[in-house]
Formats: structure tokens, sequence, C-alpha cells
């Protein structure tokens, strides 16, 4: 919708400075091979099938009421799961609401918050909303995060990790040094696509009271259509973001959302196999791409970042389009040739390799 400024007068000023975030393209076409948003290839779990059809079922009254607002069932199953304590959890409408609510809880004002100049695209966009200055820090040339440059003066620090779209990791000990370096200000980890291969940072929130890390069950846990994320840190942080949650939104996550994921953390087996699947097919992609000349960057995500020096990679996108494959192309300073390759199944990244050896190059 195009809006004329008689139109938008009715709007704050702060709002008609927004420049709002672009979620990855959810097309309706038939048969199409959608490997552009990071969703995880795979059903969940069946005991969340089961779990979601009994919520109605068992309880007539699951519509007519409200949920739990503190969605204890759903903390517990994750303390379990993480093994912290149940005061040591929050639970959000997916990631980016707690990612929101971290923004408002920790995040000093007038100080830069510090991220990297090349990572998940929300981060000014909250930056933007909550009004918080930001000072982005620059990889290097690896498309690296160099944890020393995160020892400046600042109001809060975020790495993702992995780090998207660049899909590279960093280890624990490289956290523990920003974490050592900034005591007084909050670290938050956002570990959206960890449990592909990384280290989880929620191993040290016993240690540093300034850590607050983010997950998600949309990548590994095959949940992205519920919207279920959770923060782990020490009582004293999630005390602060239940606050924010509570002068936001007291319900945020649904009876059917509570069941899903809390039948989704009790079947540990099937969470290890589904993961394990993914990333064996990401090493398996790795090399076939290699074969046809990309260059991949090291991952530990469930998509890949790669670019082939002989070929312009927005061009490449829009070929593989042509052919019904949609990858997440960013025309953006120094990623500009590379492509975002969300893992599929063996036999999706087959139809992705095929069709670039004999339809792209």
């Amino acid at each position: 919708m195009t809006l004329t400024s008689d139109k938008m007068r009715f709007w704050s000023p702060e709002v008609r400075e927004l420049e709002p975030y672009v979620p990855g393209e959810q097309p309706k076409i038939q048969n199409l091979l959608k490997l552009n948003t990071n969703e995880n290839p795979y059903p969940p779990s069946p005991k969340v099938v089961a779990a979601v059809q009994a919520v109605l079922s068992n309880n007539a009254d699951a519509l007519r009421l409200y949920p739990d607002p503190d969605a204890t069932v759903l903390k517990q199953a994750i303390a379990h799961q993480q093994n912290v304590n149940i005061d040591q959890v929050f639970v959000g409408n997916g990631s980016d609401e707690v990612l929101a609510h971290i923004f408002k809880a920790f995040f000093i004002q007038k100080e830069p918050v510090l991220y990297a100049d090349i990572t998940y695209s929300f981060y000014p966009v909250y930056s933007q909303f909550f009004a918080t200055q930001t000072k982005q820090i620059p990889l290097n040339e690896k498309f690296e995060i160099d944890v020393s440059d995160y020892t400046q003066e600042n109001g809060g620090i975020i790495i993702t990790n992995p780090n998207a779209p660049t899909s590279i990791a960093l280890g624990l000990d490289q956290i523990e040094q920003v974490l050592k370096a900034n005591p007084d200000r909050v670290v938050l980890i956002d570990e959206a696509y960890v449990d592909f291969g990384a280290e989880s940072a929620v191993a040290l929130v016993n240690q540093y009271e300034n850590l607050v890390v983010c997950q998600t069950t949309s990548k590994s846990r095959s949940l992205a259509g519920l919207r279920v994320g959770f923060a782990i840190a020490q009582s004293h942080l999630i005390a602060a973001l239940e606050a924010v949650k509570n002068s936001f939104n007291s319900y945020p996550i649904d009876r059917f959302a509570i069941a899903a994921a809390v039948a989704s953390f009790e079947d540990q087996e099937y969470f290890e196999t589904q993961c394990q699947k993914v990333i064996e097919s990401r090493e398996h992609l790795v090399s076939d791409l290699t074969a046809l000349g990309f260059e991949v960057l090291p991952s530990k995500a469930n998509f890949i970042f790669a670019t082939h020096p002989q070929h312009d990679a927005a061009l490449l996108a829009q070929q593989l389009r042509d052919q019904g494959i949609i990858v997440r192309y960013f025309n953006k300073p120094r990623i500009n040739q590379y492509l975002r390759i969300t893992i599929g199944t063996d036999e999706q990244n087959q139809r992705l390799v095929d069709t670039l050896k004999t339809q792209v190059l």
C-alpha cells in the first residue's frame, strides 16, 4: 500500500521514521522448493501433533479460557531440558518478541549497543524502535566476529551465535572473553541456530550474572508456525523480562503453542535425531557446492552462506527462482555476492545441486 503524506499525518513522528524488518518471502506457489527462511525441512515430533490435538479433545474450555500467563509447564520443560532452574527461564511469542523485551529491559539508551555490521537485521529495527544508540562492529575479512572489538564502552552487547547470515560460530572461550570484559553490561547471545553444531552459552549462565541467552523453537524443533521463543539467564535478569512482559502482553503464548513446545522438549531423542540429519545434509551439500566452484563459509547453522567467484549472486538467485527454487539474497555491502541457502532434505538439496549443474552454471 502506498500512503500519501496526508494519510500519514495520523502516524506518530517516530513511526513515520521507522524502517521495518523485512522477513523472508513466504510465496504461495505450487511445487516450489523454499530454501530462503531457514525453516526445518522435517516435521516436528509426532508427540507434538498429538499434544496439539489433545488440547481441544481433552479440554472443552481450551478456547474459552485464557492460557496460563506464566506458561509454567513450558518453563518446567525448558528448565529440565536445559538443566537450569525454572526461575532462570523466560518465554515469549517467538524469539523476536523475547529480543524486543531484552532491548527494553537491559540496554542503556544513552550508550551504544554493540553488534556486528553483518548480523540479524532485526537489531537495527529494534534499536530504532526503542531509540537505542548503536555501534555496528565490522566483521573481519573472514566474516568472523573478533571478540576483542567488544571491550569498548557500551550500553549492552548482542552476539548472534552462530551468526546470521554468515553461519559462523564462536566458541565458549571467546564468549567468556566478552562477558569478562563487560561485567556491568548485559551481554545477549542470540542462539537461534545453536542446535546445529555450535556450543550453547547456557553452560555459562550460572557463572555470569550479565549473560542472557535467547533461543527459539522455530528452527531445530520445527515449530516456526507456533511462535515460541525463550531466554535463559540468572533469576534477577529473568525478573526484569517478566516485568516488561507483564507491562506489554500478559498472555503471549496460547494453549496450543504451550502444549506443542512442551511435547517437543520432552521428546529429546527425536530432536537430536532430526538435528543430526540436518547437520549431515549440510556437510553433503557443502561438498557438492564446493565441487561446483562455490566458496562456502564454515557453517554451524541450518543454512550455508556461499558465493561463486564466476557468477553474480543476484543473477544466480533469480535463475534459481525461475526454476522454482528460492534462496535468500541480501543486496547489502560486503555480502551482495553471497547467497544464504537453507538446508533442505537430501532430496531437496539434490534438486538444488542438479538445477545448478544443468540449468544455471
